[in-house]
C-alpha cells in the first residue's frame, strides 16, 4: 500500500492542502480562502475558526479529488504564516473570536515604550527580529495585557497560527524553533527563549509553548479532528514550521547563499546560511531554519501581490467583470507597455514600511501620473514597482553575503511569465524555472 503525506501552506489569504508521496511528488491540491478583518486603522485580524474550517474543507476536497483513500494518509505537517498570538484559556478555548495576524500594527505604543528603556540594537542582534518591532508576538501580548486585561488574566497559553491548528488536530500545545524565532524573545544563537528578555517584558514563560524540532511528531489526530477532517484517527502530525523557513527548504535552501524570492500577498527575498545575517541599518529579518543550525535571513515588502490585487480590484473593475481569469488580461495589457511604463513609477507600500524603511507609516503612491497614462500603464507600473522594491531588498542582501547567481521564484506571482521576465530584467539574474512554484511552502513542510 502506498502512503501519502498532506502538507498545508497556511498563508495570509487561505490554506492550500497538497498531497505528496514519500518521494516528494505532488499529486493533488485544494485551496480554501478566508477573510482578513480590519476593525480599526492598523488592525489586521483573522478568525481561528475560519482557519480550522479551511483546514477541514480543504482536506476533504483534496481527498475527494485525488483518488487516494484517506486510509493511505500517513502524516500531516503545516507551513504557517508568522507572528501569531492566539490566546487560549486553561480549557484550550479561544479567548478572542478574531486575533491579530503578522501585519497587525496595534502594538506600536507597547514596542515604543519598551525601547525607551531597552536597547533596540542589542535586542535585534539577539533575536534577528528585523520587522518593525511592534509586529512581533511579544508586543502584541503586551497589547493584550494593557488593553484587554480581563482577557489577559484568563490566558493560559499563547499559540502561533500553525501551532493553534496543530493543537486542534492533536490536543498538543507546542511550537518549533522556526516559529518561536519570531516571538520577540527567542535567542537565535542559543536556540531558546531568553529568560532575561521575558523578564524585561514582564511576560511569564509559562504562557508560551515548549519548543521542539520541526520534524517532531506531536501525536496523532484526536477522534474529533479525525471526524471533522475525514481522516483516520491514527494519522501522525509533525510540528511543521514558519512559512519563510519551510519555503527556504522547498526552494532547495539547504546550503549557504541559496536565495529565493517569495512572490505572494507580501513578498520577500531570503537567503539560507549557517550564520544569521544581522545588520541594524538594513534590518533583515531572520528566522531559524527548519534545518537545525541554519537560518533564513530575508528582506521584504509587505504588499506585493496584494498591491497587484488592489490594482485589479480598484483600477481594473471592467476586467474583473468581463474575464473569468482577470490576471490573464492584466498580463496581456501590461505586456503591451514598454519597459519603464511610460515614465510612471509605483511605490508598493500600501501596507506600510518595513524595518529597512525610515518609518512604518510610509504609504504607496503612483509617481509621475499624468493625463496620457492609461490603465495598461498603471498595471505595468505596479508590476515594475514591486520588482524594483524587491531589487532594493536584493541589493541589501548582497551587501551582507555572497549569493548564488540564480534566483528561484515561489508563490502565486511566479505563474506570470511576464512578471518573471520583468524581475529578470530588474534583478539582472537568471531566473530559475522549476516545477515548485506555489508548492514551496507545502513541499518544505512535507520534507
Amino acid at each position: 500500500m502506498k502512503s501519502y503525506l498532506i502538507a498545508y501552506d497556511f498563508g495570509t489569504g487561505g490554506i492550500k492542502a497538497s498531497l505528496y508521496d514519500r518521494e516528494g511528488k505532488s499529486h493533488a491540491s485544494s485551496f480554501e480562502a478566508y477573510d482578513t478583518y480590519y476593525p480599526h486603522v492598523g488592525w489586521y485580524e483573522q478568525r481561528p475558526g475560519d482557519w480550522w474550517g479551511s483546514i477541514c474543507t480543504s482536506t476533504k476536497r483534496l481527498i475527494a479529488g485525488s483518488g487516494v483513500s484517506s486510509s493511505d494518509i500517513e502524516a500531516l505537517a503545516i507551513s504557517g504564516h508568522s507572528l501569531g498570538v492566539v490566546p487560549l484559556d486553561a480549557n484550550g478555548a479561544l479567548l478572542r473570536d478574531s486575533v491579530p495576524i503578522w501585519s497587525d500594527t496595534r502594538a506600536q505604543p507597547q514596542a515604543a515604550a519598551f525601547f525607551q528603556t531597552h536597547d533596540y540594537a542589542r535586542w535585534y542582534m539577539q533575536t534577528g527580529n528585523g520587522f518593525p518591532a511592534h509586529l512581533y508576538a511579544a508586543f502584541k501580548v503586551m497589547w493584550y495585557r494593557q488593553n484587554e486585561p480581563e482577557t489577559y488574566r484568563k490566558i493560559d497559553t499563547i499559540l502561533g497560527t500553525k501551532d493553534y491548528i496543530n493543537y486542534r488536530l492533536t490536543g498538543v500545545k507546542m511550537t518549533d524553533h522556526s516559529y518561536a524565532s519570531g516571538s520577540g524573545f527567542y535567542d537565535l544563537r542559543r536556540a531558546e527563549y531568553d529568560g532575561a528578555l521575558l523578564a524585561a517584558m514582564e511576560l511569564p514563560r509559562e504562557l508560551f509553548p515548549d519548543i521542539v524540532a520541526s520534524t517532531h511528531i506531536l501525536g496523532t489526530l484526536t477522534p474529533e479532528a479525525a471526524e471533522q477532517t475525514g481522516l483516520p484517527a491514527g494519522v501522525k502530525v509533525a510540528c511543521g514550521g514558519v512559512d519563510n523557513s519551510c519555503m527556504a527548504l522547498g526552494a532547495r535552501g539547504i546550503y549557504d547563499g541559496r536565495v529565493y524570492t517569495s512572490l505572494g500577498s507580501s513578498s520577500w527575498i531570503a537567503v539560507t546560511s549557517h550564520e544569521p545575517l544581522l545588520d541594524t541599518g538594513l534590518s533583515p529579518f531572520v528566522f531559524a531554519h527548519v534545518i537545525p543550525g541554519m537560518y533564513a535571513s530575508a528582506t521584504s515588502i509587505f504588499s506585493a501581490g496584494s498591491s497587484l490585487q488592489w490594482v485589479r480590484n480598484e483600477i481594473c473593475k471592467d476586467i474583473v467583470r468581463e474575464y473569468e481569469n482577470p490576471y490573464d488580461r492584466i498580463n496581456e495589457l501590461a505586456a503591451g507597455v514598454p519597459l519603464g511604463a511610460n515614465k510612471l513609477l509605483f511605490n508598493p507600500s500600501l501596507a506600510g514600511g518595513t524595518g529597512a524603511d525610515k518609518t512604518p507609516n510610509i504609504r504607496g503612491a503612483f509617481i509621475g501620473l499624468d493625463l496620457k497614462h492609461t490603465q495598461a500603464d498603471l498595471i505595468r507600473a505596479a508590476m515594475e514597482g514591486i520588482a524594483l522594491s524587491l531589487r532594493t531588498s536584493l541589493d541589501n542582501l548582497k551587501k551582507m553575503c555572497a549569493l548564488t547567481n540564480e534566483m528561484l521564484f515561489v508563490g502565486g506571482g511566479a505563474n506570470s511569465g511576464l512578471w518573471l521576465q520583468i524581475f529578470a530584467d530588474i534583478y539582472g539574474m537568471d531566473i530559475l524555472k522549476t516545477n515548485v512554484g506555489q508548492e514551496a511552502g507545502s513541499l518544505g513542510a512535507a520534507a
